[in-house]
């Protein structure tokens, strides 16, 4: 199974495909979208859309795992990553994947098996995992991967469920 990973976000919208082939993970492709901040809401967004459909179209994943979006103090960055994960939701329907959504707890659970994780302890696992020498760059787009690695440690049951075909 093909999984694509995304960690939300106008600036930057990581993203990692991983696939899963009996209990291997195997790094497919990771990388980030990234907008300038000068450019208008709209434009970013549409940039996040187009750039994550051709991501789609190429590589043509079976779910999508996404990062639910957390409270954050900064209100506007929390409508930004909002506006930026309803984009993203409306790409995968629109390319017929199902979604998955996780919270940042669960995917460290997953990764780390500890939801209290840290930063490096994600992706210091997520590197292991993925047996992937260097560290994923910027921070969103190891997160990505191990919100992909998440989707897939729970695919097969949500499968068994009927939640996801």
């Amino acid at each position: 199974m093909l999984a694509i990973g995304i960690d939300p976000g106008t600036a930057i919208c990581g993203y990692g495909l991983v696939r899963l082939n009996g209990n291997k993970l195997t790094p497919v492709e990771y990388g980030a979208i990234t907008t300038h901040k000068d450019l208008l809401p709209e434009v970013r967004l549409l940039k996040i859309y187009n750039e994550l459909l051709d991501i789609i179209d190429e590589f043509k994943p079976e779910i999508m795992a996404v990062e639910q979006l957390f409270f954050n103090k900064n209100v506007t960055t929390a409508i930004s990553v909002g506006q930026a994960r309803g984009v993203i939701l409306l790409t995968a329907a629109k390319s017929n994947i199902p979604i998955v959504e996780y919270t940042p707890i669960q995917i460290k659970q997953s990764v780390v098996g500890y939801g209290g994780a840290d930063k490096e302890q994600v992706t210091f696992m997520v590197q292991k995992l993925l047996n992937i020498k260097t560290k994923p760059r910027p921070d969103d787009v190891a997160d990505a991967l191990a919100v992909a690695i998440c989707g897939l440690h729970s695919s097969a049951t949500l499968f068994r469920k009927g939640l996801i075909k």
